[in-house]
């Protein structure tokens, strides 16, 4: 048997580290870690999963607009409604992880319908990737200008002597808007019909046609017509007063206990490459820090609120938790 001698010169330190790092230390590996902290090189795609005009899409347009100044890219909006929130949610779901489709993070989609839908097309908590919620808001119930009470009592009097006659509008099956009125049914014993609609945009249109009685929308909505003086505002959901309508009341005040806000945010597919994460997370703390951004949220009624992305995902996972209960106690629910 013939041994070979190695004639191999012993491995200096440095080629034996950069031989150990692999694959790490691939050129191609290195120029795609490169791009993921460049992030944006090229257009975003934005999905909401709301219709054009409501306070969701409101919102997302005012940040993608500081987005695109800090960037120098496009967030191109792509509005995909149906189903509460759940049809754009499973687009953004399905899209490829590259970083350059991401979408609103919504409370609807996210953290209600796993407890109101008996079957979903994704797993909320495992095929996203969380990157920060951006906005919390509370509800505020209006009514057409025509209805014939003044006060948040008079409001619960009148509905209560009349079960059935009334309607709430929501935004649709699953929002926030749709569960706040299943709570509020329930807590203060009345009977309302809902009915869902594909966005808030078209249901205000026909609480301004009279068509319905009722909403509980986000703030930022209703805050404009009433403003305006074509509804009727009567109280805010939130477990305090509201600082753009601190004459209204809270609907806590006469049902105790009853408290429930909305949010929003970022996220993209599950499997989003950490460092473009991190990337995008810092651009969206600079964005909400914005004098602009504060203006224009306040003008909204929307409360900024960044949060890491792993706290973005703790945030929307006890958001779950905790309305879960409530979404069971009310009856709600979509087959």
């Amino acid at each position: 048997m013939t041994v070979r001698r190695s004639t191999d010169r012993p491995l200096g330190r440095r080629r034996a580290l950069a031989l150990a790092g692999g694959v790490l230390a691939s050129p191609a590996l290195v120029g795609q870690a490169n791009a993921q902290a460049e992030w944006p090189v090229r257009p975003v795609r934005y999905i909401v999963p709301f219709p054009a005009g409501g306070p969701t899409d409101t919102l997302s347009r005012i940040v993608c607009a500081e987005l695109e100044k800090v960037t120098g890219q496009q967030f191109i909006i792509e509005n995909r409604s149906g189903s509460g929130g759940v049809t754009g949610a499973d687009a953004l779901a399905k899209s490829t992880p590259d970083g350059y489709t991401i979408g609103l993070y919504t409370i609807a989609a996210h953290a209600i319908a796993p407890t109101l839908y008996a079957r979903l097309p994704f797993d909320a908590g495992k095929d996203f990737t969380a990157i920060s919620i951006l906005w919390e808001v509370p509800n505020f119930l209006m009514t057409r200008l025509d209805f014939p009470a003044n006060t948040l009592e008079e409001f619960i009097k009148v509905v209560k002597a009349s079960p059935g006659k009334f309607s709430f509008a929501s935004s649709g099956a699953g929002t926030s808007p749709h569960i706040t009125g299943e709570l509020f049914k329930a807590m203060a014993g009345v009977n309302i019909l809902h009915v869902p609609y594909r966005g808030s945009a078209p249901a205000h249109q026909d609480i301004l046609a009279g068509a319905v009685d009722m909403m509980f929308d986000n703030i930022p909505g209703p805050l404009g017509l009433m403003r305006g003086g074509r509804v009727k505002g009567f109280a805010v959901t939130s477990a305090a007063r509201h600082p753009a309508v601190p004459n209204l009341p809270t609907v806590g005040e006469l049902l105790p206990g009853f408290e429930i806000t909305s949010w929003g945010g970022i996220c993209g597919p599950a499997g989003l490459p950490p460092a473009m994460v991190n990337r995008l997370s810092g651009l969206l703390k600079t964005a909400l820090e914005s004098p602009t951004v504060k203006e224009a949220f306040d003008k909204q009624g929307a409360e900024r609120k960044w949060l890491s992305p792993a706290d973005s995902a703790k945030y929307r996972a006890d958001n779950e938790a905790r309305l879960a209960p409530t979404i069971r106690a009310s009856g709600a629910k979509v087959e």
